[in-house]
């Protein structure tokens, strides 16, 4: 019998067209939770006006959303780790699928918030699960790359809801952005038909035929068997109990500690700036049209700073890379509220969103490669299901700075400070428990012949 050391097979492949397939559905999934995420506040001006909303009631309506994606993040994200993440994908694109059009179709804003909570619910488990699944089946070699790739989905979603509602929203309507939202759900029955499940999923249940029918998609010379010994040692000691306790074990403590205090960092600042940079860039002496045009520069810079960080990342190092863009974005922020250069400052909040959204879409690939496979969706989930906090307090911090007649500009200042934050926290990170899916080598590279005589 030969014992297969499945995540070495996976991490001395080639990138082929089983990587491509799970590359295209994940970046499909990112890019409409992307898209329904962004929908709200693009919407928001004509909503307001339909359901006769205070700021206050608005205000309100966008941190349920938050809450819920926070949710959504904790109990749905946990839960992949126990039925699978493929299920949980599932579940997840057919919640916010299926309320975002609910949501569109609201005949008034109480109705509008419960069915947006549950699509948030949908929106905040999607996210841990996606990257999970393209961190396991991505080769060694191009991991962060590819990982960082696909999460430029969501800001490309993101940024498609925001020229579909520049250019229609008027003309027909915010309820229609929501509408569009069913797209998924149409797509559901094919995703369901050629999308693969965890590996580890399969391998805690024993199920040889479909580890062996995956392995051959992705090394066809290997030639597996439904009859080979398939081995991930250490999911196989851990399986049990509840996954989230495992997060503090094994020497990751502290390191656990770091990854939230940083996503906490990274998403205070992402949601800061995607709520307020319009109001900013308004009180700044800027027209509508021009405040937009900034948040379209910062999405810009957030999808270049994935990928010329996912670059540096396979040469330099995850926490090398997430340091030193933790602290540019600190420089930028103090920068942004010295300048008034209206050409500088579409470049520094391009940077700004490189240094923000960018370290994000790093960041978590870093915590889905420390965690090993058995934990790797919920030490992904728990820790974004904190960072969430940072989300949900971001518009009521910068808002409160608004509010005592700070200068517009000035306000940039204060996105400094969680990016100091954030380098403190990574330098916390102790490496040396993390995972990294270590290969463990044998005789025949992944490969090994088991004597049952002996």
């Amino acid at each position: 019998m030969r014992v297969i050391q499945t995540s070495q097979v996976i991490a001395e492949s080639k990138f082929n067209k089983f990587h491509l397939l799970v590359f295209l559905w994940c970046f499909y999934a990112i890019a409409f939770d992307g898209f329904d995420i962004a929908l709200y506040g693009i919407g928001l001006p004509l909503m307001m006006k339909d359901y006769e909303l205070t700021l206050v009631e608005a205000g309100a309506i966008g941190s349920y959303t938050l809450v819920g994606m926070m949710l959504g993040s904790f109990l749905l994200g946990s839960l992949s780790d126990i039925i699978g993440r493929k299920k949980i994908l599932a579940i997840c694109m057919l919640l916010f699928s299926v309320f975002s059009l609910l949501a569109g179709l609201a005949p008034n804003s109480l109705t509008f918030t419960i069915m947006r909570f549950i699509a948030a619910l949908g929106m905040g488990g999607l996210m841990p699960a996606v990257i999970a699944m393209m961190t396991e089946y991505s080769p060694k070699k191009n991991r962060a790359l590819i990982v960082a790739t696909m999460y430029c989905g969501y800001s490309i979603g993101a940024i498609l809801a925001s020229l579909i509602g520049m250019y229609l929203m008027e003309s027909i309507g915010w309820r229609f952005l929501y509408w569009l939202g069913i797209i998924p759900l149409i797509t559901l029955p094919l995703f369901l038909k050629q999308f693969p499940e965890s590996l580890s999923y399969y391998i805690l249940r024993n199920q040889g035929g479909k580890i062996a029918n995956i392995l051959n998609r992705i090394d066809s010379k290997g030639k597996y068997q439904a009859t080979d010994d398939f081995e991930y040692a250490s999911i196989k000691e851990r399986a049990k109990g509840f996954p989230a306790k495992k997060l503090f074990s094994d020497n990751r403590f502290v390191s656990t500690l770091a990854f939230w205090t940083a996503v906490f960092s990274c998403l205070l600042m992402i949601y800061g700036l995607n709520t307020w940079l319009p109001k900013i860039m308004q009180g700044a002496g800027y027209g509508i049209t021009s405040s937009i045009s900034f948040s379209l520069s910062l999405g810009v810079g957030q999808i270049g700073g994935s990928l010329l960080g996912g670059y540096l990342v396979e040469r330099l190092g995850h926490r090398k890379v997430l340091i030193y863009m933790f602290l540019l974005g600190a420089i930028c922020f103090v920068s942004l509220s010295l300048t008034s250069n209206t050409l500088l400052l579409y470049v520094l909040i391009a940077i700004g969103g490189a240094c923000t959204g960018g370290t994000q879409n790093l960041v978590n690939p870093y915590i889905s490669e420390f965690y090993p496979q058995e934990i790797r969706t919920t030490g992904l989930s728990v820790t974004v299901g904190i960072g969430r906090i940072g989300a949900i307090l971001a518009p009521l911090i910068i808002g409160l700075l608004l509010a005592t007649n700070l200068a517009p500009q000035n306000a940039f200042m204060a996105f400094a400070v969680p990016s100091i934050l954030g380098v403190i926290a990574l330098l916390l990170v102790q490496e040396k428990y993390g995972s990294f899916d270590k290969i463990i080598k044998t005789s025949n590279s992944h490969l090994e012949t088991k004597n049952e005589s002996a």
